[in-house]
């Protein structure tokens, strides 16, 4: 069953932090361009939850040009993580970046 947290829960964190992808994705305002969804790996201190309502990620590959454009145009951004091993999960954070 789906469940919204207005905070990132301290039991989902570690669970975050054990996933070796997660993905990124942005839009731009119009219906013109192009919904972007970019998968990124995690290595050691690219991901970082700084507390309950707040994370970054170090963009190590690729060229981001389009995620810092439709950032830079409205701020909106939703990270992904999916559970790869164990059972299903699924873990999105909707914020701004």
């Amino acid at each position: 069953m789906v469940k919204f947290y207005d905070t990132i829960p301290d039991f989902v964190v570690p669970w975050l932090k054990a996933q070796k992808v997660f993905w990124v994705a942005t839009a731009p305002l119009t219906g013109e361009g192009h919904v972007n969804v970019s998968p990124k790996g995690i290595f050691e201190g690219n991901f970082c939850v700084v507390d309950e309502k707040s994370v970054w990620y170090e963009d190590l590959t690729g060229s981001g040009v389009e995620t810092i454009s439709h950032l830079r145009e409205n701020g909106r951004i939703t990270v992904m993580f999916t559970a790869f091993d164990g059972p299903p999960r699924i873990c999105r954070l909707f914020g701004k970046g």
